[in-house]
């Protein structure tokens, strides 16, 4: 075989093709694509520094008068009329699909210990299903099934249950009109502030803090399967570091692929085990 020689690599190549990557290739594909778009280049960078800066005066001024400024449900509002016009499909799409590989990761570990508590139900499948409180209630799912497994025992189960790992056929609501296709990362920035006006600021630090117990889920995904991979992909700051005063749409964006990357080695161990095939 010829030696591989490339002058002038391609970095989107590269990361494409990195071997390390668990996920399917059309995700990584929809990935880096969003990461390709002109707003994640030009917009992004003024996006992040505008939300950040108005998120801590928010919340400075919330310490005076404290209290939800906006009620749940016209943030839903606002948010998906946002959504609809200036984010990109497949921006949309990726914010979906996290909804439902998180919910397959909290349900993982409900089924595989005595957790005290039922499956959760939020798995959107459409754009419209991300309102109806969707954002709480998927942090809440993380802080009750932590909740609900304190005094259990955690360990390796007998038969390993890998089911419903499945993520469906998604609609970002593609034949929309937008008035711009911004990438998920500005769009998070973006969102951050609605978000900040509506909850209370507990509320809001709670929402922030739920991305910390991320190390904690990997332990417990490699103790339940005896695969100390999960463990490679931790973030560093531990569940007892109560620190908010962070960059909020970046910890998001992280929080996703970390999910991802967990989600689809489940999956992997699922088929060569027999289980579910994979889907994207």
């Amino acid at each position: 075989m010829p030696d591989f020689v490339r002058s002038d690599p391609s970095m989107w190549e590269a990361v494409y093709a990195d071997p390390s990557v668990p996920l399917d290739k059309p995700v990584v594909r929809l990935i880096i694509e969003d990461q390709q778009r002109p707003s994640r280049r030009l917009l992004y960078p003024l996006a992040r520094i505008v939300s950040r800066v108005l998120v801590a005066v928010l919340s400075v001024v919330k310490r005076v008068a404290p209290g939800r400024w906006m009620s749940l449900a016209t943030m839903d509002a606002l948010c998906l009329w946002f959504l609809r016009r200036f984010v990109a499909p497949d921006a949309v799409e990726l914010l979906i699909r996290h909804f439902v590989v998180e919910t397959n990761l909290v349900n993982f570990i409900i089924r595989n210990t005595p957790a005290p508590i039922e499956p959760v139900t939020l798995r959107p499948t459409t754009l419209s299903g991300l309102g109806d409180n969707a954002v709480v209630e998927h942090d809440v799912n993380v802080y009750d099934v932590l909740i609900a497994l304190d005094g259990v025992r955690i360990e390796a189960p007998d038969r390993l249950d890998l089911t419903q790992l499945d993520v469906p056929a998604l609609d970002p609501e593609r034949g929309r009109r937008r008035l711009l296709q911004l990438d998920i990362q500005t769009a998070l920035c973006l969102m951050n502030i609605p978000f900040c006006v509506a909850l209370s600021l507990e509320e809001f630090r709670r929402a922030i803090h739920s991305m910390r117990f991320d190390d904690s889920f990997l332990s417990i995904l490699a103790v339940l399967t005896g695969d100390e991979r999960f463990e490679h992909w931790k973030m560093g700051p531990m569940s007892l570091w109560m620190d908010t005063n962070v960059d909020v749409p970046q910890l998001v964006y992280r929080h996703a692929l970390v999910c991802e990357y967990a989600h689809a080695h489940l999956v992997s161990i699922a088929e060569q085990r027999g289980g579910v095939p994979r889907t994207t």
